[in-house]
């Protein structure tokens, strides 16, 4: 019947224009064209019932019918969208490209962390850690610090209320090992570790360090300088060099300070490396017999050597960075470069 293709064109394209209503004057406008009880074409479908035949009259009434209900019903939840703000969604465009999701990404001193365990892992060391509370033993009786040394002053370290400390360096965890396992022993020892240092350029309260130790027999000090020499090279590249220069530490012996190549003028001299060529990193040495006596192990059969550096000095050097302060700041513009 014509009627009935008349009504089902008429719901098509009622449900086109739903979808394109974006307010409520053009849902009005639909509300007028459709429901209208003067011009509304359900009205006029049902003026038009007159003329049908008796037999066929309630079932076209019938599909008039559920046509106004439909219409009806999405009309009234299309304005409860419109008056909620909930018809935003159609306004969407899909063609457009997507907004970036910023994505976090690691920390400039977790890069490089990982660029040196990396390299010592290459060269046969394994990473140990250990407790950041610690005993007097294990962060300075162990590791031959006198009773009367500088170190233990409480300007310099942080006791506790209990008899504990948080310890200097990581060494305490090279005295750990060597008391739990026999040579060959090749470890470096990552973590953080507390001074009472006044912040500034190059100094903070709380930094990290690595330290390494290995222990075997006839272990030598060519050693000690060929090991640090790889890794500065794998570090910052084939150019660079390192020189020792005599020290003292309580725990090793003959103690040395080494540094290396200054980054910014490759050894040239300039105002960072104050026109020397060289950039100081830290101290090391072979691990002192006094040391090996505490955790049991015999200095006549085995020999070893140790060092230690500041990871925040090395990302200082690698990321040409003059501030350590900027690490712990968090401020996106510097940490997004990374």
């Amino acid at each position: 019947m014509k009627i009935i293709d008349n009504i089902n064109k008429v719901k098509a394209e009622f449900e086109i224009e739903l979808k394109d209503c974006l307010d409520i004057e053009n849902h009005q406008s639909l509300y007028r064209k459709y429901l209208s009880r003067k011009s509304g074409l359900i009205q006029g479908f049902f003026k038009e019932v007159a003329s049908i035949p008796p037999e066929k009259k309630g079932m076209v009434g019938k599909e008039i019918n559920d046509l106004k209900l439909m219409i009806t019903a999405a009309l009234d939840e299309k304005k409860k969208e419109l008056e909620t703000g909930d018809s935003r969604r159609e306004l969407t465009d899909h063609s457009l490209p997507g907004r970036p999701q910023y994505i976090g990404r690691l920390h400039p001193l977790t890069i490089v962390l990982k660029e040196m365990i990396s390299v010592f892992e290459g060269m046969g060391f394994e990473v140990v850690t250990g407790p950041e509370i610690e005993t007097d033993f294990y962060n300075f009786e162990a590791l031959n610090f006198p009773e009367d040394h500088p170190a233990r002053d409480l300007q310099d370290t942080f006791f506790l209320d209990n008899g504990m400390l948080l310890r200097t360096h990581t060494s305490p965890v090279q005295i750990r090992v060597m008391e739990q396992q026999n040579p060959p022993i090749r470890i470096i020892a990552p973590g953080r570790v507390f001074r009472k240092d006044t912040p500034d350029a190059t100094h903070t309260p709380v930094f990290n360090q690595v330290e390494g130790l290995y222990v075997d027999k006839n272990v030598t000090l060519a050693e000690l300088k060929g090991s640090l020499l790889a890794f500065a090279r794998a570090l910052f590249g084939p150019k660079m060099d390192i020189r020792f220069r005599a020290g003292f530490f309580p725990f090793t012996e003959p103690s040395v300070e080494y540094d290396f190549t200054c980054v910014m003028c490759e050894g040239k001299g300039c105002s960072i490396c104050k026109g020397t060529g060289w950039i100081e990193i830290s101290g090391c040495g072979m691990v002192n017999p006094a040391v090996f006596e505490f955790v049991g192990i015999d200095p006549e059969e085995y020999t070893g050597f140790a060092w230690g550096m500041g990871l925040e000095r090395i990302a200082m050097l690698k990321y040409r960075i003059s501030d350590i302060r900027m690490f712990y700041e968090n401020d996106l513009r510097f940490l997004d470069q990374f």
